[in-house]
Formats: structure tokens, sequence, C-alpha cells
């Protein structure tokens, strides 16, 4: 077993949270000046551990174990949602360090901009598979003020670095620690999940155009109101859903724009962005075809038109049959029936890094279920048992 010192890794969390603290979680929006002197924290110690760092044209941090293979690449992200918590993303980035200070040969990575503050989506670990093209880093924009990327790359000082790119022929494969984000282990009392997959995210725009008017002098039946007929679908695809879905889809409607959104005019127009999450493929496109006829009967049904637009469609990932066997070995030896396999409800870097090579997860519980806000947190000795659990599996795969 690898000596992991969890004093050494808690201290290290603890460190990280300290930059860009916001209450008792963070605020490290991407390429802001908290988060690149969090890369920089991270650089020294990666080459404090015997590790050569580097950092690339987006952002993401490499360090490079020297020594003879097989390697394993471990890491997540470590910039933030805003005024978020400080474990998401930044656990898995430290456990890599863990793991490389107690002397197994990883690479430890820290992908950039997995949290999505600018457009392109999963930034860093979509760059360093080959699937950015710098067109479309050309047309990114950040999502909350529109500052071009190529903007906030130059102020960073990221400008004119090269890209990283994984090469898979160097790696056993991936693994990535993560807080789990929800209920499920706590509320199972169990410490670790072993995910299975994760799931994927169809992503679309409503739109529908009614009738702009006035709210006084329009009566009710001559009315074309864009913003109740959003509200009307809405509500038939919260009921059709739950017939058509899996065990454990989930659908969300993000935002809701109504224009021209002022108290005393019918809204003309109504946007909304709307997801939907599985790791079946057929669910995915049950619930697409359930969408779709939703759209459909709307048309027939309201006075108003709505039209529906795919914004993205991911594909599922499924964890490395291999890999999820040695997180259970290691799982089992160190806190027997303590854990459950599960699957992640959440999109992570590692579904990028799977598509190039075998790529697994390991989760710990998230207290309340709480993530994306500053509360977010997991106690300290399910933060350890977990590092350790991923030292044990390392150590199995890299000897395999």
């Amino acid at each position: 077993m690898p000596e992991i010192d969890t004093d050494a890794f808690l201290r290290d969390l603890h460190d990280l949270r300290a930059i860009g603290r916001f209450r008792t979680g963070v605020h490290r929006p991407t390429y802001s000046a908290q988060d690149m002197e969090a890369r920089r924290w991270l650089m020294d110690r990666l080459a404090a551990c015997g590790l050569a760092p580097a950092i690339d044209g987006v952002g993401t941090v490499l360090g490079r174990h020297g020594g003879p293979g097989p390697h394993l690449l471990v890491g997540s992200h470590i910039e933030s949602q805003n005024e978020a918590g400080w474990l998401d993303g930044a656990l898995g980035v430290v456990a890599g360090v863990a793991l490389a200070r107690a002397g197994l040969p990883v690479d430890v990575c820290a992908f950039a901009d997995e949290e999505g503050h600018f457009d392109v989506g999963f930034l860093g670990s979509r760059s360093a598979i080959g699937d950015v093209a710098e067109a479309e880093i050309d047309a990114s924009r950040n999502r909350t003020d529109g500052t071009p990327l190529r903007d906030a790359l130059a102020a960073a000082g990221l400008e004119g670095l090269p890209r990283l790119r994984l090469a898979p022929e160097r790696y056993r494969g991936f693994l990535e620690m993560h807080i789990e984000q929800g209920t499920q282990l706590e509320g199972a009392g169990l410490r670790l999940g072993i995910v299975t997959g994760i799931v994927a995210i169809w992503q679309w725009r409503i739109v529908i155009e009614g009738q702009q008017d006035h709210a006084g002098g329009t009566t009710m039946a001559e009315r074309r109101d864009a913003g109740l007929a959003a509200v009307r679908l809405l509500a038939a695809i919260d009921e059709a859903f739950p017939r058509v879905c899996g065990e454990r889809s989930t659908w969300t409607t993000g935002r809701i724009a109504l224009d021209p959104g002022a108290p005393s005019i019918i809204p003309g127009r109504a946007e909304v962005m709307f997801q939907f999450r599985d790791v079946a493929v057929p669910v995915l496109e049950r619930m697409e075809a359930t969408l779709r006829a939703l759209i459909r009967e709307s048309n027939r049904r309201e006075r108003c038109t709505a039209r529906l637009v795919a914004v993205s469609r991911a594909t599922p990932a499924l964890c490395d049959p291999a890999l999820m066997g040695a997180l259970t070995e290691a799982a089992e030896a160190l806190c027997p029936g303590g854990w459950q396999a599960m699957p992640s409800g959440a999109g992570h870097d590692a579904q990028n890094v799977a598509r190039i090579m075998p790529a697994a997860m390991l989760f710990v519980p998230s207290v309340g279920g709480i993530s994306h806000h500053w509360a977010e947190d997991t106690r300290e000795e399910d933060l350890a048992l977990g590092v350790r659990v991923l030292g044990a599996a390392a150590e199995r795969l890299l000897a395999g």
C-alpha cells in the first residue's frame, strides 16, 4: 500500500481554500486573479512532489512524472463557480498531488474551465484531447460579462502558449476523485461511491413567439401571451417526463427570459433554456421524442408558436471496468461494506478524457448534498479515506 500523507493532503486542501476564499467556500472564476494565483500555487506543489509542472495556452496545468512508466493521469479542475464550494474540482487535483507525494508514478492535471465560465464547454479537457479548434476559441465569450476568451487569455498571461495534447499511450488510465454533489451516499450512510458512468447533458433552447401588447387594453381572449404559453409547456413536460425517463434522469429549466420583460406589457417572446440528463442514450432519445411531441401539441393548442433549438447533445461516458474494479477492491479493503456503485448526475472532465483512454471516478459524500454553493462541505475523515482508497487503487493498476 502506498503511504498517503493524509495530513499533508488536508493541509493542501485548506491552503488552496484560502485562495479566493468566500465565506466557507471560494470564488475563483476562470482566469480571475484568484484562479491564476491558484494555478501558480499548484505548480509549486507539483514541483515540490518531484513532478515537472507546466501551464498551457488555455490554462490547463500538468505535472509530469519523470520516471519510467506505466503512468496514471490523476486530476480534475481548480477554478470554481461564482461564490461556490471549496472542494468541487479542487479535491481531485489535490488528491493527485497526494498520490505523487507518496511516490506513485502519476501525472497530475488541473483542466481549465470545467465550470463553464466561457461558452466553449469543458475547455481544458476538450482541448487536451484535440476537440477544440482555434475558431471555437476565437468565437467564445464569457457567459457572465461577454468578455472574449482571447482577451481573457491575454490578460491572464496565457496568450501564445501552446495547448496541451494528452498522449493516451503514456497512461494506464485517468482517475478523478470528486465530491458526490448529491445526497445518495449520505442518505445511505455510505462513505464512498464507485462511479459507473457520467451522464450526458442534452440542452435545448425553446423559443415561443407571441404578440407583445398592452396589459390593460388587450382582453384575455385576444392575447398571444408567450410567457403563459411557456409556463403551460413546461408544466406539460414535467407531467410527461416521469413516464419516459430513467431511474436517475433529471430535467431542469435553467432560465426563462421574457421579452420585453416589463410588468405592464404582455410578453411577445419567451426563451427557455432547458436540459435533461441520463447515462443511457435510449432514455435520452425517449425524452427528446417526448419533448418534440409536446412542442407539436403546444403549437396545436396555443395561439403562440413554439420551436425547439438543439444547443448541445453530449455522449454519456461509461467508466472503465478495470479501473472500476481496482477502485472497488480498494474500497472494500479499506471500508468494507461502506461503498456503493452509482452513476454521476453531474458532468466532469473524466467524460472527455474517457474518449481517448480508460477513465473512472471515485465519490465521497457531500454534507447535505450541497454543491455549487459556498456551504459545500465533506467530513475530513471521508476526504482522508477517499484519498487512501484512490492511492490503493492506483497502486493496483500500476502493478497490473
